[in-house]
């Protein structure tokens, strides 16, 4: 089986700066014929909050002929407590009437495919607990198949036993709690994306990749990070074993944030990381 990720396009009819890599991924991921495609969130510019964000994007993905699962990010479904989109039942009733499910478990030949609202994760919201419980259901109920994970953020940055690194990656108790699935179940993948840099690793049987976005990367408006600056996609072969490609699609343009950040996410609302501002 063949799945090709994308990851973190932010869409928007009304901020259209990086619309115009759609067409270039679009087409390749047509001459690919994967089997199915995850979009692994940060689908809008701010879907949080506007409709029309969410309603324009996914006609955009509604263009291709594949099937395709979609997951939110942080600024489609809102983020952290205290910040100004915090996750809440608005936001997700938003997400759930415009894309569909937050999460979802579905059998593919000997294959789970797992994906998991991460914005729930440490978020303290009445679904985080329901969350975990139904995936350790899944897992559990897996009858023999090998399991992969989808989800917007990472485990982690830098180490897996690193302390909070806040809008990054997952709070350490939720983090360790979710690498003791992955490892009871002998996860063969957790893939994700978020912070615009591609990456992979591996964390004891389960290979770790963050998926490049497809929109832009980050210069020097914030720290460098593992992995490489790239625009593009990731393919996953699901066979005897996992093979994942981090792929730079031909055509597409590697925006920088940093030229046009304050049109796009004005950094007046908070003093948090610039992409938390977002």
């Amino acid at each position: 089986m063949k799945i090709i990720q994308i990851s973190d396009t932010h869409f928007s009819p009304t901020k259209p700066h990086f619309n115009d890599n759609w067409d270039p991924i679009r087409q390749w991921i047509e001459e690919e014929q994967p089997d199915l495609v995850v979009h692994t969130g940060d689908l809008t510019v701010d879907g949080a909050d506007l409709d029309e964000d969410l309603s324009f994007s996914m006609a955009l993905l509604g263009e291709l002929t594949v099937p395709v699962l979609v997951l939110p990010g942080n600024h489609d479904v809102g983020h952290m407590p205290g910040s100004h989109q915090p996750v809440d039942d608005l936001r997700l009733k938003r997400w759930r009437d415009f894309v569909g499910p937050d999460r979802f478990a579905k059998t593919i030949g000997d294959w789970l495919v797992i994906g998991v609202n991460s914005l729930l994760i440490g978020s303290g919201h009445i679904e985080e607990e329901a969350q975990f419980a139904w995936l350790s259901e899944s897992l559990a109920n897996r009858n023999g198949r090998r399991a992969v994970i989808f989800a917007h953020k990472p485990l982690f940055v830098d180490d897996p036993n690193e302390g909070d690194t806040g809008y990054w990656g997952a709070p350490p108790r939720q983090r360790r709690e979710i690498i003791d699935l992955l490892t009871a179940h002998q996860v063969a993948l957790f893939a994700s994306g978020h912070l615009h840099w591609a990456w992979q690793g591996r964390l004891g049987v389960t290979q770790l990749v963050w998926a490049p976005p497809t929109s832009f990367i980050i210069d020097k408006l914030e720290r460098e990070m593992p992995g490489s600056r790239l625009i593009g996609a990731a393919i996953h072969r699901l066979g005897q074993a996992v093979e994942s490609e981090l792929v730079s699609v031909a055509g597409t343009t590697a925006h920088v944030l940093d030229e046009v950040i304050d049109e796009v996410y004005p950094r007046n609302i908070t003093n948090a990381p610039v992409e938390a501002a977002q």
